[in-house]
């Protein structure tokens, strides 16, 4: 079954309004549509929606990753399980800078719960529906953080199959959501116990499974490109780094202020060509060019009216950059003289 997290009513589509602050254009010589970009280009920064299998851990099938497309470079976000298959995105080369803010993204899962003993099927839908909107949780023993007490939101937890002590339901949740201590925990609140038998990650942040890779089929496509020259194959599979980022508040700006952006420097005001109506203060937003170009992701200084009325001042700190120096003419000045 597939549910694609992106589609439903407890996503905010933080992109759905857009306020234009002024009109500017943009050369067609610089800069390019992500979807045109040359194939090595997708390699360097790009996004792999890979179908982990069951068995190996996260960091060797990044690592396998690696190895199959011949690149330095790779990284996953949102570790799965050795045991836990299905969506684990595989950013490559320079996409790992922004491997972040994807982890930060809402994650989905079908998961098999498995009881041990039997209640009865009202009790079940009743006592699950109790574990949805912010909850408390302690990570499991087994994990990779502090076994502090702490809080999550599970956005939804629908059931869909109740056979004896198998319980098969679909959780959406924030990310650091443990699956297998919900499961554990529902089962201490249904009086019998209860234990995670099996997972599947169907969606995380913008990718679900309408379009994932397995391991050979990247390997088929990268042979064929390299021995034939089709890309067709290989093009379907790998995703411009944007694929990476749809999930977050967008800023669009001007040609002129994208090449200090990727020398670092924060975003002025009056570099904005337009943005998304929802940004807030604080926010996690991604800096496009008017091409639709990712250049770098950073913290909101201002709220979107703020951004939309300020003539002066920062509206965003840069905290990644994504785009290469150089890829935009220099639009800023610098002094030589002497101080």
């Amino acid at each position: 079954m597939v549910t694609t997290l992106l589609s439903n009513t407890d996503r905010l589509d933080v992109n759905a309004g857009m306020l234009i602050k002024v009109r500017s254009a943009t050369d067609p010589r610089y800069g390019c549509v992500p979807e045109d970009r040359p194939v090595e280009e997708l390699l360097h920064c790009g996004v792999v929606n890979l179908d982990k299998p069951a068995g190996p851990t996260s960091h060797e099938v990044t690592s396998w990753v690696k190895g199959i497309l011949h690149i330095d470079r790779a990284g996953h976000s949102g570790t799965l399980d050795p045991r836990v298959t299905g969506v684990l995105p595989i950013m490559l080369g320079d996409a790992t800078k922004v491997v972040k803010a994807l982890l930060l993204a809402p994650k989905e899962y079908v998961c098999l719960m498995r009881l041990h003993h039997p209640v009865p099927e009202g009790m079940i839908r009743e006592v699950c529906a109790e574990f949805t909107g912010r909850i408390y949780q302690r990570p499991p023993i087994k994990s990779a953080v502090k076994r502090k007490l702490r809080v999550r939101t599970i956005y939804y937890l629908r059931i869909e199959e109740i056979e004896d002590v198998d319980v098969l339901f679909t959780v959406g949740c924030e990310a650091g959501t443990y699956i297998r201590k919900l499961c554990h925990d529902i089962g201490i609140a249904l009086g019998t116990g209860a234990h995670m038998a099996e997972l599947r990650r169907t969606g995380a942040g913008p990718f679900d499974e309408s379009d994932l890779v397995t391991l050979h089929d990247l390997c088929d496509a990268y042979v064929e490109w390299k021995e034939s020259g089709d890309e067709t194959m290989l093009r379907s599979m790998v995703h411009p780094v944007e694929r990476a980022l749809v999930h977050l508040p967008q800023i669009t700006i001007r040609d002129s202020a994208v090449d200090a952006i990727c020398h670092g420097a924060s975003l002025a005001a009056p570099g904005i060509v337009s943005l998304s109506e929802k940004i807030m203060t604080g926010d996690i937003v991604c800096v496009y060019t008017q091409k639709g170009e990712a250049v770098s992701i950073g913290d909101a200084c201002m709220d979107a009216i703020a951004m939309q009325r300020a003539k002066t001042g920062i509206a965003v700190r840069t905290d990644r950059v994504i785009m290469r120096t150089g890829t935009y003419p220099k639009g800023w000045i610098t002094s030589d003289k002497p101080r």
